[in-house]
């Protein structure tokens, strides 16, 4: 019988790739995240527009799923690469850009350790990705290092629900995760600063148009400088 307490909790990384995998075909039902209304996607257009570059940038999206963003930044006249652990996500956001006719590079990996080889960009894009993360200060790290100097870190998070309260994680293994449940700005800006040459927070849980409707918890942009 397995002694509960001296044997190590299974890792979580292939049940989260499995998870996000089988909710990629319905992914893009959700308003904000499948951008098909244009309040949402406008707001999303505007916000992305006021964090990264007015002319055409080397943009890498982690944890692109579907490409929604990825679009919108295509769309803008930027070059993106998108990286997404689940393979389904990947087919849905090559198909999503080819049908709009625009071109972006889309590679399946973890997202934490995006397998970019040398290439180094204007900005490193992430949306709600951090609380999968079996390691979150590293994948900051990593992302850092891929990036130009003067390039531009756009960490879109929040805190799904408040410290200390009770839920089930949404697969096995996921209440293990550093930052399950979302990471606060507080917290998520003392990960950042000591990589950046500095970094401003932009609240967003009062823009309901992002979100599809009204949110009651925390939601932000840290746009940060390296």
């Amino acid at each position: 019988m397995p002694d509960p307490v001296s044997d190590p909790v299974p890792h979580p990384t292939s049940a989260i790739t499995a998870y996000w995998d089988a909710a990629a075909a319905a992914f893009d039902d959700e308003a904000d995240h499948g951008l098909r209304g244009q309040p949402a996607r406008a707001a999303w257009a505007r916000l992305l527009a006021s964090c990264v570059p007015a002319e055409p940038a080397d943009v890498l999206d982690v944890g692109c799923g579907t490409g929604s963003l990825s679009l919108l930044l295509a769309e803008a006249g930027h070059r993106v690469t998108g990286v997404d652990l689940a393979p389904r996500m990947i087919e849905r956001a090559t198909e999503k850009l080819a049908a709009a006719g625009l071109a972006a590079r889309f590679l399946v990996g973890d997202a934490g350790a995006p397998p970019t080889g040398e290439q180094r960009y204007d900005v490193v894009l992430c949306r709600h990705l951090l609380w999968t993360l079996p390691d979150p200060e590293a994948a900051l790290r990593a992302w850092v290092a891929r990036l130009r100097p003067g390039g531009r870190l756009v960490l879109v998070e929040g805190r799904w629900r408040e410290a200390g309260q009770n839920g089930a994680p949404y697969v096995a293994g996921a209440g293990t995760l550093p930052w399950n449940g979302g990471v606060t700005a507080d917290a998520l800006a003392a990960a950042v600063r000591p990589l950046a040459a500095g970094l401003h927070v932009e609240p967003l849980d009062g823009e309901p148009a992002l979100w599809g409707g009204p949110v009651t918890d925390e939601r932000y942009a840290l746009i940060a400088r390296i």
